[in-house]
C-alpha cells in the first residue's frame, strides 16, 4: 500500500515562502534601490506565472531589473529590441531545412527564456507583437503546426516609453489583457540617487550577482500559490469590483473573464507572500491598481475629459462594499 504524502504545515510553508521573497527582493536591491514595493509587485507577477508591463521613460532600470531578476532565479534572460522591421520569426523561432536528413528542424527564438525582455514592445507592427499572444497566456507557441511548450518559469517583462508615441504602434486591448501588472519604476528617490551618484564609480551593478533560488523553486512557488484558499465571500468581492468596471459609463470596456482570473491568481499569491493561505479583501483593494487600471477602455467622453484610468479604478473599488 502506497503511504500518501506528507503535507507540509502552512506556517512551515509560510516562512519558506517569506524567506524566498526576502532573499530575491533583497538581491534586487542591490541594483535597482528605493522601489521595493514596486519589487514586491514584480516577484508576485512572477509567483502568479504572470506577466509584467512597465511604461516608463528611458533609464530608469527596466532592463537592470530583468536581467537581475533572472540571474536570481538562476534562469536564462533574453532580450528583444522591438523595432518596425522586426519579424514574429525572430522572436518565436523558425523552421529551418536541413538538406542532410531531408527534413526541418525548428530552431527556437529568444522567446524560449526564464525572463524575456520585449524593449519598447509598442514598437513592432501588431503583427509582431501579436507573435507574443499565445507565450503570454499559455506558455507555449504554435510554429508550422506544431506546438512548442516554454519551458517554465516564463515571464515577460515588456516596456513601453510613455512619452514618445512617433512611430509607434500602441498595444490593442488583446494584448494588454495579458499582462498580470502594468506599472512604472519611476525616478529614484533623492537620496537614494545621490548616493548612487557618489558610490557609482566601480564595475557595473550586475557584476557578481548572483543566484539566491533556483528556477525549480520559483516553479514550486507557482504551484503553492494554485492552493491558497478564495473563500466565497472574497470572491463575491472580486467579482462586484469586476462588475463595477463593467457598468460605469465612464468605461466603454471593462474588465475581461482573464482580466479577473488573473487577479484572483495576483491575490492568491500575494498572500502566500503575507504568509498566509487565504485571501483578503486588503490583498483586492492593493492590488486594483496595478492589475485592473490598464485593462480598462474609457469612454470617447471621458478619455477627451482627462480621466485618468488609476484614479478611476482606486475610485471604483473604493465604492464596492467589503465583505465583513
Amino acid at each position: 500500500m502506497s503511504s500518501s504524502p506528507v503535507k507540509v504545515p502552512v506556517t512551515e510553508r509560510a516562512s519558506v515562502v517569506r524567506a524566498l521573497v526576502s532573499r530575491l527582493v533583497d538581491n534586487l536591491e542591490r541594483v535597482i534601490r528605493g522601489k521595493r514595493e514596486s519589487l514586491e509587485l514584480v516577484l508576485c507577477s512572477v509567483a502568479a506565472g504572470g506577466h509584467v508591463l512597465l511604461e516608463d521613460v528611458p533609464g530608469t532600470g527596466k532592463t537592470t531589473l530583468a536581467k537581475a531578476l533572472a540571474l536570481s532565479i538562476g534562469g536564462n534572460f533574453k532580450r528583444v529590441q522591438f523595432t518596425p522591421d522586426l519579424l514574429p520569426t525572430d522572436i518565436v523561432g523558425a523552421s529551418i531545412f536541413n538538406p542532410q536528413e531531408g527534413s526541418f528542424r525548428f530552431r527556437a527564438g529568444p522567446l524560449f527564456a526564464n525572463v524575456l525582455i520585449a524593449d519598447e514592445i509598442n514598437r513592432a507592427s501588431p503583427r509582431t507583437q501579436s507573435a507574443l499572444l499565445e507565450a503570454l497566456s499559455e506558455g507555449q507557441v504554435t510554429v508550422d503546426g506544431q506546438t512548442h511548450v516554454l519551458a517554465p518559469p516564463f515571464l515577460c517583462i515588456a516596456t513601453q516609453n510613455p512619452v514618445e508615441f512617433h512611430g509607434t504602434y500602441p498595444l490593442p486591448e488583446a494584448s494588454l489583457d495579458r499582462f498580470a501588472v502594468q506599472l512604472s519604476l519611476g525616478y529614484l528617490p533623492e537620496g537614494e540617487e545621490r548616493t548612487l551618484l557618489m558610490t557609482r564609480s566601480g564595475p557595473p551593478p550586475l557584476e557578481g550577482m548572483k543566484a539566491v533560488c533556483t528556477v525549480e523553486e520559483v516553479v514550486e512557488l507557482q504551484r503553492q500559490v494554485q492552493e491558497v484558499k478564495l473563500e466565497e465571500s472574497v470572491a463575491d468581492y472580486l467579482l462586484r469590483i469586476v462588475q463595477a468596471t463593467r457598468s460605469n459609463p465612464s468605461i466603454r470596456l471593462g474588465v475581461s473573464t482573464r482580466g479577473a482570473l488573473l487577479y484572483g491568481r495576483m491575490a492568491r499569491a500575494r498572500a502566500l507572500m503575507q504568509g498566509r493561505d487565504y485571501v483578503l479583501p486588503e490583498d483586492l483593494k492593493v492590488l486594483a491598481v496595478p492589475v485592473l487600471a490598464h485593462r480598462l477602455v474609457l469612454d470617447t467622453r471621458a478619455r477627451y475629459a482627462g480621466a485618468d484610468k488609476r484614479a478611476l479604478t482606486k475610485d471604483l473599488v473604493g465604492a464596492v462594499s467589503v465583505p465583513r
